[in-house]
């Protein structure tokens, strides 16, 4: 059976399940006597042994066991959680990440783990003999099914206990033998066709022989099946005798008493009715299928770079629809007119559908976090804890592959030096657990993602001597840097305050990366600092999605683009309504003080001093809280324009995020309104 094909699917499965027991398993380290996460890490990493067995990854098929029987024996209540145990349980999480990402690169995913399986063998052995009145009651009653039944397939403890928890939930539990005709040519073929017919209809737990041998035709003509499903036998039979080059199909329902005989009615056979109960618990692990994944008839995966070249190619047609436009409002054709008016919506409509096939929110990236920080925080010997605002906030996937590394940076940055040891934090007058906050969110044409601390905050005398000792500074200038500029100088290359070098900081590589990285992406980094109190980082991301709605005004003879997500609202103000307040131009906005920027002093365009028209066109923006007054010659009108970089020579321009391409074929200047409010 050729797997390449469900490659692709089984790296982005496995990537989910391992995603999904690092976020139980943090859950559980806070909830220990909570079984039902537990019965959730199980499900996924039960799932990813299954797939990893199918595609013939049998060392993450192993390794996955390996951790099944710790979970199992929690879940029966054999050991409890402790965080000494969840430490080797997330280490072989990591193994199994690195497996998978090893295969994604083309490699065989195996890896040397002979040391972590002893320990995850020593925790399982070390457990204790008592056990709850349930969960004994459970095994021995399948223990004597099996005894009893006879059956084809022998079964480990972990197979054991899926088998009497189906029972609980209402699952029929069948083993099926399957007899092909002696004169079957593609074995294998039949095999998979059998395979995926049951796993619709149920999870497969066993196989004999076992899949590898199967798919390398290493067997007679004759292959068994446990299978666990909500579908009666006859049904089963019925849809498995469609595959061709079948002899013959033997169902024998496993019960908790015993063999139900294959003579036996359907009435008899339903004494295992499916309850309501069992379909919330178990339908998912089902839906994700132990075996090979089939496409979903509802999503599929597309390339990145097939999104790119898409985009590009809808630039075009939105800068030829402005063209159009014009042309249209010059000509004065009715049947022209209703023409682009009918581009016009169905091109709006394509738009959205490809910007939003872009995006995806940024919980993609800040998923990693949680566990990044208790490790951390263990390693340090330090209590913290991170709560994470906005993950639903939406990114350009571009954006998203990038974020990823400088926020490491700033979270390792915040553990080691801002948030004190517990007894510092103590002896400040703090609760000893130290609290980080992951935020992002949406503020006009950027995105922000912010990280705050309530640590010690940035020492100044600390960081000025350090500059000082650096050749950063002078000690003449230290003298006259405020608060702000001081913390900033930690995002100097080479600066460092750490005292000694060790796995967590140190060299002074760090910050200076999260800076550049950021620039690169035409945004910055701020920091604000309170010493013994904290500090926030700020990281303000430009929309670097291609096609934005834009105000277009005039300044004398040029045409800017503000854009429409920052604008609250305009407004004609008469010129004897603008007021001076500490050497600035406001104006009184329905009981509002709102500064007034002219652009035209901004930009350096010529300016004859006071303005002489009795009426000023002007522009409001937002940027967070705060207000600001754009003051233009005139207001041209709304247009969606596509965004084009101003290219590295001119990509320091103030106030300028880019420029664009008018349907008359002039270019106009993309005004940045968050570098205007400060």
């Amino acid at each position: 059976m050729d797997t390449n094909q469900y490659m692709d699917m089984f790296i982005e499965e496995s990537k989910e399940h391992l995603q999904a027991c690092n976020e139980h398993l943090l859950e559980l380290e806070k909830n220990p006597d909570d079984l039902g996460i537990v019965n959730e890490v199980f499900r996924s990493a039960h799932t990813l042994k299954g797939m990893s067995a199918t595609m013939g990854f049998d060392d993450i098929a192993s390794l996955t066991h390996m951790m099944e029987n710790v979970l199992d024996a929690i879940r029966n209540a054999k050991i409890r959680v402790t965080s000494e145990i969840l430490d080797v349980v997330f280490r072989a999480v990591d193994y199994l990440e690195e497996m998978v990402v090893d295969i994604e690169s083309g490699g065989t995913g195996k890896k040397d783990v002979s040391e972590l399986v002893k320990s995850l063998n020593a925790i399982e052995a070390g457990r204790s003999a008592i056990l709850t009145a349930v969960s004994e009651t459970a095994s021995t009653v399948v223990d004597e099914v099996i005894k009893n039944n006879q059956t084809t397939l022998h079964y480990d403890d972990f197979e054991t206990t899926v088998i009497s928890q189906s029972f609980e939930q209402g699952y029929y539990a069948y083993e099926i033998t399957i007899q092909l005709r002696e004169d079957c040519l593609l074995k294998a073929a039949r095999v998979f066709m059998v395979f995926e017919i049951l796993e619709k209809t149920g999870e497969i737990i066993k196989s004999q022989p076992h899949v590898e041998q199967l798919e390398n035709e290493n067997f007679d003509e004759q292959f068994s099946i446990a299978l666990l499903t909500k579908e009666d036998r006859d049904t089963l039979q019925a849809k498995i005798m469609k595959v061709s080059e079948i002899e013959s199909v033997t169902i024998n329902p496993i019960s908790d008493h015993g063999f139900i005989d294959n003579k036996q009615t359907t009435n008899d056979v339903a004494v295992n009715t499916p309850t309501t109960a069992g379909k919330k618990e178990i339908e998912p692990d089902i839906e994700k299928r132990s075996g090979i994944s089939h496409p979903s008839t509802k999503t599929i995966r597309v390339n990145i770079e097939r999104l790119d070249v898409l985009m590009n190619l809808f630039e075009e047609l939105i800068i030829d629809r402005g063209r159009l436009q014009s042309i249209s409002s010059e000509l004065h054709n009715p049947a022209l007119t209703e023409t682009v008016e009918s581009i016009t919506r169905v091109s709006g409509d394509l738009q959205g559908i490809i910007l939003n096939m872009r995006m995806i929110p940024v919980e993609t990236v800040f998923n990693r976090f949680p566990k990044m920080v208790r490790q951390l925080a263990r390693d340090l010997d330090k209590k913290v804890d991170l709560d994470i605002v906005g993950a639903k906030t939406e990114l350009d996937r571009t954006v998203i592959d990038e974020i990823g590394d400088p926020l490491v940076h700033l979270i390792r940055n915040a553990l080691d030096h801002g948030i004190e040891s517990p007894a510092e934090r103590l002896a400040a007058g703090k609760p000893e657990e130290g609290t980080i906050t992951l935020r992002a969110y949406h503020s006009g044409n950027h995105v922000f993602i912010e990280l705050e601390d309530d640590g010690a905050g940035v020492n100044r005398k600390k960081v000025i001597a350090k500059a000082i000792s650096n050749g950063i500074l002078t000690p003449e200038t230290a003298e006259t840097l405020t608060n702000r500029q001081v913390a900033e100088l930690i995002l100097a290359t080479g600066f460092s305050t750490a005292e000694k070098i060790s796995d967590v900081s140190g060299r002074g590589v760090g910050l200076d990366v999260v800076k550049s990285t950021i620039e690169s992406l035409g945004g910055f980094i701020t920091i604000k600092s309170k010493e013994g109190q904290g500090s926030l980082f700020q990281v303000q991301l430009p929309l670097t999605l291609s096609i934005i709605s834009v105000m277009l005004v005039e300044l004398k003879d040029e045409v800017y683009a503000i854009p429409l997500s920052s604008i609250i609202e305009t407004a004609i103000i008469k010129t004897s309504d603008i007021m001076n307040a500490h050497n600035q131009k406001v104006i009184d906005l329905r009981g509002s003080i709102v500064p007034l920027v002219n652009l035209k002093a901004i930009f350096e365009m010529e300016t004859q001093g006071e303005p002489t028209d009795d009426l000023q066109s002007v522009v409001i923006v937002r940027k967070g809280d705060k207000l600001a007054g754009l003051v233009v010659d005139s207001f041209i009108g709304q247009q969606e324009i596509v965004l084009k970089s101003l290219g590295d020579y001119l990509n320091n321009v103030f106030a300028i995020s880019g420029a664009t391409i008018l349907g008359d074929g002039q270019v106009a200047l993309i005004v940045d309104c968050n570098s205007l409010i400060k």
